[in-house]
């Protein structure tokens, strides 16, 4: 038998299940330099209409698509976690957590920034 998750706990949880929403909802989307200020905010919106969720921002790294898109003959890309800076802000029983996913290492990582009770 376990013990029931503490609030802190069941707060990180929900903030890995808004980046997996994200992340995979959007991933593969047609970008370029002119949508994608639209595309992060409707990935903003769409991610706030969760529960317990709070805020998000999304910044597309414009060096990034612009670089990639310097090397292709067509005028937009796939979206993949290298174009995107994100954070999310869940508050759930008290329980604020910062989540946040920006490149490491090559890498798209996403991680717990803070925990702290409200």
């Amino acid at each position: 038998m376990t013990d029931d998750p503490t609030d802190p706990e069941v707060a990180c949880f929900e903030a890995g299940i808004k980046f997996g929403s994200l992340y995979h909802q959007f991933a593969g989307t047609p970008v370029s330099p002119a949508s994608a200020p639209s595309l992060a905010r409707a990935m903003e919106a769409a991610i706030e209409n969760q529960p317990h969720c709070r805020e998000v921002t999304v910044e597309v790294r414009t060096d990034e698509l612009e670089a990639a898109l310097a090397e292709s003959a067509a005028d937009y890309t796939e979206l993949t976690g290298r174009f995107l800076d994100v954070e999310i802000v869940v508050e759930r029983e008290g329980v604020e957590v910062v989540s946040r996913m920006a490149m490491e290492d090559g890498y798209p990582l996403m991680r717990v920034a803070s925990v702290r009770n409200r």
